[in-house]
C-alpha cells in the first residue's frame, strides 16, 4: 500500500470496523474496502463476499495494526470502508 493511500485514509470519510463497513457497503456508500490480512476470517469473510457481489474493490495488504494506525485510531481495525 502506498504512503499516499495511507495518508488518504487518515483524512478520508470512512467507516471503521467490520460491522460499520458492511452497513456502508449495503447502503451503497463504499467506494473501496480494506480488510486486514490478519483479521479473523469469520469476521471479514461475509464483508469480502458482499464486496464481491456489489463489485467493490477490496485491498487485503495490511495488518489490523497498520489499518488502525492509517485511520488514526489507537487499536487495530479488521476492516475499513472508504466512503464515496
Amino acid at each position: 500500500m502506498s504512503s499516499e493511500e495511507l495518508e488518504g485514509l487518515k483524512t478520508a470519510r470512512k467507516a471503521i470496523g467490520a460491522k460499520q463497513a458492511v452497513r456502508a457497503v449495503e447502503k451503497g456508500l463504499a467506494a473501496k474496502v480494506y480488510l486486514a490480512d490478519d483479521a479473523d476470517r469469520r469476521v471479514v469473510a461475509p464483508l469480502a463476499q458482499l464486496c464481491d457481489q456489489k463489485g467493490i474493490e477490496v485491498n487485503e495488504k495490511m495488518t489490523m495494526t497498520e489499518l488502525g494506525k492509517a485511520c488514526g485510531i489507537e487499536v487495530g481495525a479488521a476492516a475499513v470502508a472508504l466512503l464515496k
